[in-house]
This record gives structure tokens, C-alpha cells and sequence, in this order.
């Protein structure tokens, strides 16, 4: 196979249009779709792309007036990038608030991802929300993925290739600094990011393309108070959660706050909050994921 490297640049408007194409996925029966796979030469799929294509079948099987609120899930195997994705949707609960959906990932006859994701319908209720915290504004945070295109290791390479439809710009690390002292949370990183490019104006393209993201930095909050260099530590993440608390963008800027409670045993826990550039907490996300040191 080819080094796919390079394939498609940062920023362009195909690689929007590559992930507009990897949320259209193809009804194959009734609550059965199929998706294809991006292959940027790191040998298994996106955990991101899975998530996010889950996401989306989940959201094929339920009325319009309903929307997700919730999705909890669990990476199982790696995927085959080379290979179409099958995703089987199960009807859980239909109630008059709310419906809950459980679908799985299949391939080559194995279950890859499982997620259960609930969905509600619209009403009125208490409000409050934290509030967004002081930080640089994205024009004046490192470009992340300029960062890892100069990198020398082929392994940099890819992950800016896997993350080309995707702009960031990290504005503050436990050890590398740009955000106030808290000894009680040692380990934190933020980061501003958004779909580099327009999107369509359907509210699910936008959560699709928005938990396709979420999968982006987030593990790393649980080495931010050890090192900036991931080179020759293991990852990859065990499960994903969100939250959805109220609509956005993904084509507009968002933070992502993130902050690790705990790191043992070779794995470690993040948690992210989401706001957009006018302060409102959109969604939060929790990653739990291996993390071995080098041996």
C-alpha cells in the first residue's frame, strides 16, 4: 500500500469534503448503514472517524424533533482502514422524552466499537453553566498541526495528515505554560479547534463532525504534567463519552479545556470542556486510554 502522506492538504476543501463524505453513510437496511474508512497510513481507523459515523447512524434511526444528549462508547478492536465500517442500529427505548439507541461497529465479522447514545426532545428547564476560563484567543496559540507536519518521524507526518480537515492552535500546558498556576489539577492542556472549512448548515453534520474531533488531544491532557514529546510512548484510547448541552458550530471555533484527574497502571483519564469563542459551555467529553511509558 501507498504512503498516503501528503494525499490531501491541510485546510483545503477537499479535506472537508472527505469528511462531509465519511458522515454520509450508505443505508444498507432498516437501522443498517455502512461507512467508509480514511486510510492515512497508521495501520488501523480513526477513533474519531468510528465514533463519529456511530454517531451518525444513531441519529438516522430517530424523529427530527429528538437530538442526542448523550453518548457513552467503547473502542473494542482497531479498524481496518483499508475496509468499509458496518454499523447496526438497536432500537433500546422509544419514550415521549426521550429514546436511546445502542449501535455497534462490525468488521470482518467482529464487533470493533460499541456506543449506547440517548436522545431528547426539547424542553424548557433550570440553566446554569461553568464559566469559560481566561485564555489566549486562538490567533495567538502554536499551530498544532504545523507543529507536527515538522516533525521528522513519518509518525508526525500522518497524524497531520489524519488531522488535515481539522485547525488548532494550543494556548496553554501544564509544563509548557500559557495558563495560571492550579496545584490541584497538575496535569492540563487547551487547545482551540474547528473544522478548517465550511461545513453544511445540518446540525448533524455539525455534531458528527464535532465528535469526529473530540477524539483529537484529548488523551494527551493525562501526560501533560509528564511531557510534551509523545515519542515512543503508547496510546490509544479505551472508551469516549460526551455530553452535548447545547448546539454550535463545529466550523467555528471552540476550547477545549482539558484537564486529567488521574493517570495509573498505563492508563489515563481526560476530561474536556467545550466552550465556543462567546463563552457558552457547548459540550463535555471523558477519555480514559492507555498510555505506556517506553520500554
Amino acid at each position: 500500500m501507498s504512503d498516503p502522506v501528503n494525499l490531501i492538504q491541510p485546510g483545503s476543501e477537499e479535506a472537508v469534503k472527505a469528511l462531509v463524505d465519511v458522515l454520509d453513510l450508505e443505508a444498507i437496511d432498516d437501522d443498517l448503514f455502512r461507512g467508509h474508512s480514511q486510510d492515512n497510513g497508521r495501520g488501523r481507523s480513526f477513533g474519531g472517524q468510528v465514533a463519529a459515523q456511530a454517531l451518525m447512524a444513531g441519529m438516522r434511526s430517530v424523529p427530527e424533533e429528538f437530538f442526542v444528549h448523550s453518548m457513552h462508547s467503547y473502542f473494542l478492536l482497531p479498524g481496518d482502514p483499508s475496509e468499509s465500517i458496518v454499523y447496526d442500529v438497536e432500537r433500546i427505548r422509544d419514550g415521549r422524552s426521550f429514546l436511546t439507541r445502542r449501535i455497534v461497529a462490525r468488521q470482518h465479522g467482529r464487533s470493533i466499537y460499541y456506543m449506547t447514545a440517548n436522545f431528547h426532545r426539547h424542553e424548557e428547564g433550570f440553566e446554569h453553566q461553568d464559566v469559560m476560563p481566561d485564555v489566549l484567543p486562538p490567533e495567538q496559540g502554536v499551530d498544532v498541526l504545523k507543529g507536527m507536519r515538522r516533525r521528522t518521524d513519518l509518525e508526525g507526518q500522518r497524524l497531520a495528515q489524519e488531522w488535515a480537515v481539522v485547525e488548532g492552535r494550543a494556548v496553554g500546558h501544564s509544563l509548557q505554560g500559557g495558563m495560571e498556576e492550579d496545584p490541584a489539577h497538575p496535569s492540563r492542556q487547551r487547545v482551540w479547534l474547528k473544522i478548517n472549512g465550511r461545513l453544511p448548515d445540518d446540525p448533524q453534520i455539525h455534531l458528527g463532525a464535532f465528535t469526529w474531533a473530540s477524539d483529537i488531544s484529548l488523551l494527551g491532557a493525562s501526560l501533560a504534567a509528564h511531557t510534551s514529546d509523545f515519542g515512543g510512548i503508547q496510546m490509544a484510547s479505551l472508551d469516549h463519552a460526551i455530553w452535548f448541552h447545547r448546539p454550535f458550530r463545529a466550523d467555528e471555533w471552540w476550547l477545549y479545556d482539558q484537564v486529567s484527574p488521574s493517570a495509573q497502571g498505563g492508563r489515563g483519564l481526560s476530561i474536556g470542556r467545550v466552550f465556543t469563542q462567546d463563552g457558552l459551555l457547548v459540550a463535555t467529553a471523558a477519555q480514559e486510554g492507555i498510555i505506556r511509558p517506553p520500554r
